[in-house]
């Protein structure tokens, strides 16, 4: 499995705060299956034409340096579209995910749905193909509503911990899963124990290990190869079994 989408960087943002906070956290990443992580600290679309920070860059090599291959790591960033961003942005391929076309974005969490539209449509314009993350959080976030995200070129990720929850964003993330319309999922992590696999293993259980394979190895080897990504077929799942999940999860972690 390949996690795109993680603040542990190290002191870098709101994530991992250290090395050490970092580095346990993705030894149990790697012992979980995942192979690649992407780091992808926040970033305004407004700083964009400044650069990478040059303490992304020390704080990179040091957890390489500590981590080693086992995940590997990938470069990127979770970039806020306060503004629409540089044309330079696509052609220097900053701040994508592994120097791809992909790039990972967000919103405020109450974007108005034609905000969403004008800013994914710049990255389009731009040569990017704008990878949304975490659609569930946002209150626009309807079925309709995001049909016409991705008619524009975008992609959706969604978290994969907020599919095993049983509130409203939970609900809406299962229901981008039911109509097919999620294109792989992320962890998040904070530096904290939100992973992939939960969800992953959800899906598994209830016979879609066709779609869990798509979403969290296949779609997002693609991203890191940039290559197209393959249309993940509608899966309804069962909310009755997440509780099961979480009860193998506990006494997994024990």
């Amino acid at each position: 499995m390949i996690d795109l989408h993680s603040h542990l960087l190290p002191g870098v943002d709101d994530g991992a705060r250290s090395v050490d906070q970092a580095a346990p956290v993705l030894a149990q990443m790697a012992a979980s299956g995942i192979t690649d992580v992407c780091l992808t600290p926040h970033l305004l679309a407004s700083t964009l034409g400044q650069g990478i920070p040059a303490s992304h860059d020390r704080a990179f090599e040091v957890l390489r340096e500590q981590v080693g291959d086992s995940p590997r790591l990938h470069r990127g960033a979770e970039v806020m579209l306060d503004r629409p961003l540089e044309s330079g942005v696509a052609s220097e391929r900053m701040a994508t995910l592994a120097g791809s076309r992909y790039m990972l974005v967000e919103f405020p969490r109450l974007v108005a749905y034609g905000a969403v539209v004008q800013a994914l449509q710049r990255v389009v314009d731009i040569g990017l193909v704008p990878i949304l993350a975490h659609p569930e959080r946002y209150a626009c976030c309807t079925v309709g509503a995001v049909q016409r995200w991705r008619e524009l070129g975008a992609r959706m990720q969604v978290d994969a911990t907020t599919v095993l929850s049983l509130h409203g964003r939970g609900n809406r993330a299962r229901r981008l899963l039911d109509e097919g319309l999620a294109d792989l999922l992320a962890s998040d992590n904070h530096g904290d124990e939100r992973m992939l696999t939960g969800a992953a293993n959800l899906l598994v259980e209830q016979n879609g290990a066709l779609q869990a394979s798509i979403l969290t190895d296949r779609n997002p080897e693609a991203i890191l190869a940039d290559e197209d990504l393959e249309p993940v077929p509608p899966f309804s799942i069962r909310t009755s079994w997440i509780e099961r999940v979480r009860g193998l999860l506990e006494r997994g972690d024990r």
